[in-house]
């Protein structure tokens, strides 16, 4: 299957490995059937890392195809999955459907980190998670099993950390309309309304409650934020400076909750790869191949930034 849209310009493409994305289902713990896609080189290598890539809330996992593709050529083998309820792992509806974030990152997210000490015995494991995939990423009971962990825009949507310019707007959207849209009809439908995807509802109260705490949140208060205690990878969170959602106070409040890795925080602004805008969404666009995508690959690869990583460091407190 060819996952890829928008190519790059034959002139900026890479070799790639002769392998394509092949689709699989994986069971979670309590049965429910997850889909998505799996880059395998052809040749085992016990040395080849495997990454698993983290979606967004409700955004499917083929939003994330050309950086897997893009992965896969510089030598990892990778895997993306849908959470419960989004694209690949959608039933035929979402009414009555219980899925909340916490479903989404200790039964899926947990899933996928089995699926590939599994599937790839050996192998390192790393993670590259966007927006609440970062969220997720804490939230699996096997996450020391992650060598090395890269967030982009990481956070679990607290409004009073929204970029104030934006934050009465988007409270409006995401905390009054979002959550009565979805008492109305049993789940959000976003793809009408083109906010994302259909949404199911445990998930919309999640997003939509507003508290700092992760805990504090619906699903949050029957999950074990501990589990965050035992990821020790090496983790770099990239914020970009445009991304309403990924300010510093909310990308250092998702950190707060990785107390056993150790963190660094690179803030980056459009005009810093020469750019007027990034935002929240446009990491993975091959647009950013030749910009944004190396910091991400160069820390996959051997757990630091180079030299002449645009950007700067926000220091940990």
């Amino acid at each position: 299957m060819n996952l890829q849209q928008d190519m790059p310009p034959a002139s900026t493409q890479i070799e790639r490995p002769p392998t394509a994305a092949q689709q699989f289902k994986e069971a979670a713990a309590d049965g429910y059937i997850l889909g998505g896609f799996i880059w395998r080189h052809a040749i085992p290598d016990a040395m080849r890392p495997v990454v698993i890539i983290n979606a967004a809330t409700s955004v499917r996992c083929r939003h994330y195809s050309r950086f897997a593709d893009y992965l896969c050529a510089h030598g990892f083998d990778v895997m993306t999955f849908d959470y419960r309820g989004i694209g690949e792992s959608r039933p035929e509806s979402l009414k009555g459907l219980k899925a909340s974030w916490s479903d989404w990152g200790a039964l899926d997210f947990e899933a996928m980190l089995k699926r590939a000490q599994r599937e790839f015995p050996g192998q390192p494991i790393d993670v590259v998670a966007h927006s609440f995939g970062g969220c997720a990423a804490g939230l699996g009971a096997s996450g020391h099993l992650i060598r090395r962990l890269v967030t982009v825009g990481a956070q679990f949507a607290y409004w009073r950390d929204y970029a104030p310019t934006h934050r009465w707007r988007m409270f409006g959207k995401w905390h009054l309309v979002m959550p009565l849209v979805t008492m109305l009809c049993g789940y959000f439908p976003g793809k009408r309304l083109g906010w994302l995807e259909d949404t199911p509802a445990g998930v919309v109260r999640d997003w939509s409650t507003p508290t700092a705490r992760y805990e504090k949140r619906p699903s949050g208060q029957d999950c074990h934020v501990r589990a965050f205690g035992r990821v020790t990878a090496k983790t770099l969170a990239i914020s970009i400076t445009d991304d309403p959602y990924g300010t510093i106070p909310a990308i250092e409040r998702l950190l707060g909750y990785f107390t056993q890795s150790t963190n660094t925080h690179l803030r980056i602004a459009p005009e810093d790869i020469g750019q007027t805008e990034v935002g929240h969404f446009a990491f993975f666009r091959s647009a950013y191949q030749a910009t944004l995508w190396p910091i991400a690959l160069s820390w996959l690869q051997i757990g630091e930034l180079a030299a002449d990583t645009p950007g700067r460091l926000v220091p940990r407190h």
